[in-house]
């Protein structure tokens, strides 16, 4: 069956705001970073960001979680919540073996990957008219994270891979659980695997969970990382695919390597090259023709 609009006349552009809002938070999110990363072992830091993250939802909506595990059975919510933990894992054990323009790239060919995966698992079609933007958005990421950066293929690029793979299962199985699961219970379970799998990674690749020599300021991050990019994060993306595709939420997150590098410009002092700037040009144009777009298609 061809993919039907969902977006609400009621709902507007909020579903679209919610995705460059997320696309900030995370653009934000990278270049801060960098100086955690430097001080603390990775999944040490990740298992703190996911652990403070899930500690914070029990607090704030304890009662609302357990009603909502109570409606529904782990069928479903159990593969958007492993992917979602998934994707990250991947990501992180890529950015150790190969460039990070490389990962950058081959992450956001969930964009490609997403519209592929509805295909196979729920027969769902997409329109022809969207193609183009598609294969824009894919020119645009090679030109803004790593033109000629493909040097080789080794195992970075293949879990790279495998993060874009789980990222786009964690929007097609995220849609499709919605429709039985709370979004603040299906966050919350999403946070449970990404605690999981962080921690089992801190003690199977660093030897151990490692925090002592965190700085005041490298936790003001992972509290940043916790609360803005984890929980709010993934409640911005669970809110909007009540209302708009997975497709569509996946060529909204390109505008995220886009803001990335604004930030990075902004705080670290990093440059686009005239390659970058054109792609950068090319991921808003077919994000903001695609928005519009559907918009148009909204009952």
């Amino acid at each position: 069956m061809t993919e039907q609009p969902k977006t609400s006349p009621r709902l507007g552009w909020l579903p679209f705001f919610f995705i460059f809002l997320q696309s900030g938070l995370y653009g934000f999110g990278d270049p801060i970073s960098k100086a955690a990363y430097e001080v603390l072992p990775v999944y040490s830091l990740l298992t703190a960001r996911y652990v403070i993250a899930l500690v914070f939802l029990l607090l704030l909506f304890g009662k609302r979680i357990v009603k909502g595990l109570k409606a529904c059975s782990p069928r479903d919510w159990l593969l958007p919540s492993l992917c979602m933990g998934g994707a990250y894992v991947s990501n992180n054990i890529a950015l150790g073996l190969t460039a990070a323009t490389s990962v950058a790239f081959l992450r956001s060919l969930s964009t490609v990957m997403t519209p592929l995966l509805a295909l196979v698992f729920y027969r769902r079609r997409m329109g022809r008219k969207h193609l183009p933007f598609l294969l824009l958005v894919v020119v645009g990421l090679y030109l803004l994270c790593g033109l000629g950066g493909l040097s080789g293929f080794g195992w970075g690029e293949v879990f790279s891979l495998l993060s874009a793979l789980l990222l786009a299962g964690s929007l097609i199985f995220g849609e499709s659980a919605l429709d039985r699961v709370d979004p603040i219970t299906l966050t919350t379970l999403q946070t449970a695997a990404s605690v999981l799998m962080a921690t089992l990674c801190a003690v199977s690749l660093d030897g151990g969970i490692f925090l002592r020599s965190a700085t005041p300021a490298i936790w003001g991050t992972i509290l940043y990382l916790a609360l803005f990019c984890t929980v709010a994060g993934y409640l911005l993306q669970n809110a909007a695919l009540g209302a708009i595709s997975s497709r569509t939420v996946a060529l909204l997150q390109c505008s995220c390597p886009v803001l990335t590098a604004v930030f990075s410009r902004i705080l670290l002092g990093e440059t686009l090259s005239p390659a970058g700037m054109v792609g950068a040009g090319l991921i808003l144009l077919c994000v903001g023709a695609e928005t519009a777009m559907k918009d148009e298609e909204a009952p």
